[in-house]
């Protein structure tokens, strides 16, 4: 909470406190020059004299205060605002009646300032104290409300409840966001978790349950047993990701995903690998794999996460198609993408049956196949024509590999 916070900070509040501090200095500049201007028109000049260099040390020395809301402390604030006034009321003793009622006060513009902090620290209630407080203390010091008086003080008054109400919003909006990134988040990584389990575990029991329930006896009553596991671990993972209508009791069989020395990331761990001997293990009887005459490099992650769709997309073809389906499987290394392309000579994909899948909690395709290939900021293309095969088409940017790589990596 406290790094969300930081964030807020970072986001909406830095730049108004630096906007805040510079328009402190310039103030203090303008208060200056203009009492060294007209020193001989006061009345009393030492006065302002002594007060615009307690100001100046003042505004110096409080530069690090206005950095941020953690420093400007409420304390802060009133001695801030404590100044300000003690220079509008002052400045009836260090001028003349006839200057004090269409003159500025000793601090100027700079006691915009001061109200100007309670906005961005408080929001618009406290701009309208200190706004209010500030008013009150200009028509003491000039004894009477005239024009310009009254448009000065309205409009300190407006533009400080303005901006401390735009604040409010701000920090709303921004709390907004920040739950938004945190469910995003959290979704992504049970998305994550959900392809694993449904790469391994659930394919596990889904061929327990049917090779079970083919020998009969005692296997029968433990595939009924891993039948209800897979029940419930579907119900689990399909938990706040899609609605669970039903849970069918299609048979699996566990993906083929390439293992062993295929899978190493380089000489120091961490190098890229080339697609091609990831993709290698995946062609045997039935399956043809086309592939580039040099490598295809990628990130390990990257990599691997490719490769296991292609898996996911092999697995599909052999429970839906057929044990008698050929696959073919053809890689492009593209200027600015790396294609991968699974077809099959099976039956097709029935029209609204991907949809029904996912509605049963069956998240082959949904998570396994294009939940991996968003990840990686690419995307996955499914063409079914009843009949004659479908076709899987696998895309990732080149742009966007290597930063999620080293993403997937650190997860």
């Amino acid at each position: 909470m406290a790094g969300r916070e930081r964030v807020l900070r970072m986001s909406v509040e830095l730049p108004l406190w630096r906007a805040l501090a510079g328009y402190r200095v310039l103030t203090i500049l303008y208060a200056l020059g203009l009492c060294v201007t007209t020193y001989d028109q006061f009345t009393r000049p030492w006065i302002a004299i002594g007060y615009d260099a307690v100001l100046a040390v003042w505004t110096l020395a409080t530069l690090p205060r206005v950095r941020g809301a953690a420093s400007c402390t409420k304390g802060f604030l009133a001695a801030d605002l404590t100044i300000a006034l003690a220079g509008v009321l002052l400045t009836a003793f260090a001028d003349s009646h006839q200057r004090i009622a269409g003159g500025p006060t000793l601090p100027t513009i700079w006691t915009g300032g001061a109200v100007l902090a309670f906005a961005i620290k408080g929001g618009w209630r406290w701009a309208a104290v200190a706004s209010t407080v500030v008013a009150a203390a200009n028509l003491v010091e000039r004894g009477q409300l005239a024009r310009d008086t009254l448009h000065s003080l309205i409009l300190v008054w407006v533009a400080s409840i303005g901006i401390g109400y735009v604040v409010e919003v701000a920090r709303a909006s921004e709390r907004t966001l920040a739950r938004a990134l945190e469910i995003q988040a959290a979704t992504r990584e049970r998305e994550r978790l959900a392809r694993d389990i449904h790469d391994s575990v659930l394919q596990v029991l889904a061929m327990v349950k049917r090779r079970g329930t083919a020998l009969g006896g005692e296997a029968a009553e433990l595939g009924r047993l891993a039948g209800e596991q897979e029940v419930a671990l579907r119900t689990l993972v399909a938990g706040g990701l899609l609605p669970v209508a039903r849970i069918a009791g299609d048979t699996a069989v566990p993906v083929a995903e390439p293992t062993g020395p295929a899978y190493d990331e380089g000489p120091d761990g961490t190098g890229p690998v080339d697609l091609r001997t990831l993709l290698a293990p995946f062609a045997r009887d039935g399956v043809s794999l086309a592939e580039p005459g040099a490598p295809v490099p990628l990130s390990p992650a990257a990599a691997r996460e490719l490769a296991a769709a292609v898996g996911a997309a092999l697995d599909n073809v052999r429970r839906h198609a057929g044990a008698d389906a050929r696959a073919w499987i053809l890689v492009e290394d593209e200027p600015a993408d790396i294609l991968v392309t699974v077809r099959d000579d099976g039956p097709g994909i029935p029209e609204g049956r991907l949809a029904e899948a996912e509605g049963e909690g069956r998240l082959g395709v949904a998570q396994s196949i294009r939940g991996r290939l968003r990840d990686l900021g690419g995307s996955a293309e499914l063409i079914s024509v009843p009949g004659q095969g479908t076709e899987v088409e696998l895309k990732v940017p080149k742009g966007a590999l290597a930063a999620r790589g080293k993403k997937a990596e650190r997860r």
